[in-house]
């Protein structure tokens, strides 16, 4: 998509002529520090001037609004009143304002319809009389406001709105985030809450993955065993779904399901073992992994199943796409059924593949009948599949590349798993498109976009928010903004910021640590291990299952692990003054790091009562003498570097042995400052 927006001369005439006062000079300030927008927009003009907000100040439209920008409207002016305290005169609840009554006002052309097609650009003009929104769409509008609600700021004579003209659009047009519901349940008011924030950082696609191993999460009439006997009682009524599914489209976020076949389909089974293609009874998976039930594809009966089964969800999700999973087979099944080889020898499949593809091709003429697209993991590409489904990548961009070059839509979710504990900048930097990409513009057409994934074998209700936000602000941004925004350290700037105002939205990511630490130490004073969990992050990719504890479905998610970010700022902002003190030698700099040095080496001592107090926590004993460790030789280290005294050799090779030790996993996460403590040896050494 081209990085500037076009608009028709009415609209342009409309910005003039109503936000006559913007018409001062204009700097370009396309990544200005001193806003804090994410996404960055396409176009940013900072102009002379703010908009003082007060309680005279209305919203209202030009022209007719229909439902959703109402709902909009009134949503933006309550998160507004929350944020500034405000008392509005404006009954906003109740309806518009006139244009002439009004300082924020918008004017949308028509309706965007939700199926990933729609323009969801938008222009915004910021003068000291009105904030001035203009889009084709209603869904313009949406994504508008959220900017102008980033654009809020204070200063000592109250809140404005910094006068500004800015041209967006996104870069791509599918923008999603996963939620698995599968393994570990999740209500609908952590859905609800997470819509809130995709909206606030303008994503457009919630992909709802319904069925796992773990658990069928949905209410069906056609089947009721599914849900009766594959969920454990935790599971969506239809009214549920038709209530987040409203919801959603209020936000301008469509909703996508996925079903899980023909493997990872354990908690359909359990409910109807006669389709399986080996003999049943089955039981729900407590534990994590690929595992062997699949449905038996040779079976007839099986897609006459299908066919009921997509009928009814065919009518209960509106959107245009239904997922089928498709990943993850191991075959073994099809392999020990001799009716399943005796039909892949009549059909002439060669192997499982071939019979997963035509597994494949028939749930896709289901889908087709009741008017669906199919959406599959990298596993259901075949050649000659028709041309209208879309790929998800999740084993790398490769295979997001050569489905493109033969013709498939694809989206990009490898990079982007966010239950793997990786920082924002590993996200950030994850293109779908890289500027070394070699494809043709039709094919670089076929790159939809992408989807953040939050799979759930390591999240409950109560830390899931934690592992979403704020890092997906920064997938988000990818997605949106334009391929040069790439400054890592205006991000994790910006990100600090967008954090802090989800939470405006009911998100937990931040508020929840303190209630898992509480918990834990079973008093309210939890300092020493506030500083604790600040420094460490739980186990990268899937290194955590891979511990002495062996997770399942019904492990608790409370210990100390789950109360760590996946990444620590203050561990991240240690390195990099350890590394710039490193080059400069910088005294201040150098102050700096002993002041959070010293304050780590006490924390020992004031840590340990709590620790003796509840068992809970006696595994982070280790963790915590680690961090005293750490933080006397980064002391000693510092000394010698301040001294500017050449450090001893032998105290420099026990000191890196000493810290490789502290490297290691403790209590399932790791010490994050390791590495800047390291720089600080090295540094002594000359290196």
């Amino acid at each position: 998509m081209p990085s500037h927006l076009r608009f028709s001369p009415f609209r342009i005439a409309a910005v003039a002529a109503l936000c006559a006062a913007a018409a001062l000079s204009v700097s370009a300030a396309p990544s200005s520090p001193t806003l804090n927008l994410m996404p960055v927009p396409a176009k940013v003009s900072l102009i002379e001037g703010k908009y003082r907000i007060t309680a005279a100040a209305a919203i209202g439209a030009v022209g007719e609004a229909g439902p959703r920008s109402r709902k909009a409207a009134a949503r933006f002016m309550e998160r507004l009143a929350g944020r500034t305290g405000l008392f509005f005169e404006q009954d906003f609840l109740a309806g518009l304002a006139k244009p002439n009554e009004v300082g924020f006002l918008f004017k949308y052309d028509s309706v965007g319809p939700l199926d990933g097609t729609a323009d969801e650009s938008y222009a915004l003009t910021v003068s000291p009389d009105r904030v001035f929104l203009v889009a084709p769409t209603d869904l313009g509008i949406l994504r508008g406001l959220e900017t102008v609600l980033q654009l809020v700021d204070a200063d000592e004579r109250g809140y404005f709105v910094p006068c500004v003209q800015i041209e967006d659009q996104p870069r791509f047009r599918w923008r999603g985030l996963l939620i698995d519901t599968g393994r570990h349940f999740m209500p609908v008011d952590v859905i609800k809450r997470n819509l809130d924030g995709m909206a606030a950082v303008k994503m457009n696609t919630l992909h709802w993955h319904l069925t796992e191993d773990q658990g069928f999460r949905l209410e069906s009439l056609a089947f009721p065993r599914l849900h009766t006997k594959g969920s454990d009682g935790f599971y969506y009524t239809r009214d549920q779904v038709r209530d987040v599914i409203v919801y959603a489209a209020d936000r301008g976020i469509r909703v996508m399901p996925e079903f899980d076949i023909p493997g990872h389909s354990t908690s359909w089974l359990t409910a109807y073992p006669d389709l399986a293609a080996a003999p049943g009874p089955f039981r729900i998976e407590r534990h994590w992994g690929v595992f062997d039930p699949v449905f038996n594809a040779a079976d007839e009966n099986v897609y006459k199943f299908f066919d009921r089964f997509f009928q009814e969800m065919a009518a209960l999700f509106p959107d245009p796409y239904v997922h089928i999973g498709g990943d993850e087979n191991n075959g073994r099944q099809w392999d020990a059924n001799p009716a399943v080889a005796r039909f892949k020898q009549k059909q002439g499949l060669a192997d499982n593949h071939a019979l997963q593809a035509y597994f494949n091709g028939r749930i896709l003429k289901i889908l087709a009948k009741y008017g669906k697209k199919m959406v599959g993991w990298d596993e259901i590409f075949q050649p000659g599949l028709p041309r209208d489904i879309v790929i998800q990548s999740w084993r790398g961009r490769d295979s997001l590349f050569e489905s493109a070059r033969r013709g498939y839509a694809g989206l990009l979710s490898n990079g982007y798993y966010i239950d793997l504990c990786q920082p924002a900048e590993k996200h950030y930097l994850n293109d779908p498109l890289p500027a070394d990409v070699t494809l043709a513009d039709n094919e670089r057409a076929l790159i939809l976009g992408g989807e953040a994934t939050m799979w759930s074998e390591l999240v409950s209700p109560e830390t899931v928010d934690s592992r979403i936000w704020p890092r997906t602000a920064a997938i988000a941004e990818r997605l949106w903004s334009p391929a040069d925004v790439r400054d890592v350290e205006d991000m994790y700037r910006r990100l600090d910021t967008v954090s802090v105002r989800l939470e405006e939205l009911g998100l937990l990511h931040l508020k929840n640590q303190d209630m898992i630490l509480r918990r834990l130490a079973g008093r309210a004073d939890i300092g020493p291990l506030k500083t604790l969990v600040e420094v460490v992050e739980p186990l990268k990719g899937y290194s955590r299952q891979n511990q002495s504890l062996r997770y399942t479905q019904l492990s608790p998610l409370t210990r100390f692990v789950d109360a760590a970010f996946p990444e620590s700022r203050p561990a991240r902002t240690f390195r990099q003054t350890a590394d710039r003190f490193g080059e400069t030698r910088d005294r201040t700099l150098g102050e700096t790091l002993r002041g959070q040095l010293q304050r780590w080496r006490a924390n020992g001592d004031l840590l340990r009562p709590l620790i003796q107090a509840s068992p809970a926590l006696a595994e982070i004993e280790p963790l915590s003498r680690d961090l005293g460790t750490a933080a006397e030789i980064g002391i000693q280290a510092l000394d010698a570097i301040l001294a500017g005294t050449a450090a001893d050799a032998a105290w420099a090779q026990d000191s890196l042995k000493a810290l490789e030790q502290a490297k290691k996993p403790k209590a399932h996460a790791e010490l994050a400052i390791v590495s800047g403590v390291e720089k600080l040896v090295r540094t002594t050494l000359g290196k």
